[in-house]
């Protein structure tokens, strides 16, 4: 009906369902566009490459490779090899659960002094 109607040159308004008929979960929003175009004065916060040393020095005490890590704290080795060589962003859970498994605090002013 709308084509038949534009072929005989009548104004016809259309509006776009925003999204429609498409799986669009998960929508991209301004903040995370801008967080991908990292810029200096907004970027993500990294690990420091105290908390990765610390991180290394505990697990090679307790005699674990990086994988036998992860799968002591249920993530995977890639997880363990970014946080030590300081690329990974910080996450609560993951350090709280590797201060867990290596014996030492990664968070707060105590850095590297056992639990």
């Amino acid at each position: 009906a709308i084509l038949a109607a534009q072929r005989r040159g009548e104004d016809v308004e259309t509006s776009k369902k925003w999204a429609a008929g498409q799986n669009k979960q998960h929508s991209i929003t301004k903040n995370t566009a801008k967080l991908d175009r990292e810029t200096e004065e907004l970027h993500h916060d990294r690990v420091t490459l105290e908390v990765g040393k610390v991180i290394q020095r505990g697990r090679q005490s307790k005699g674990l490779t990086q994988k036998d890590l992860a799968t002591k704290i249920n993530e995977k080795p890639q997880v363990i090899a970014d946080y030590e060589s300081g690329r990974a962003i910080p996450n609560n859970q993951v350090l709280g659960k590797i201060e867990r498994a290596i014996g030492l605090k990664l968070r707060g002013k105590d850095i590297g002094k056992p639990i």
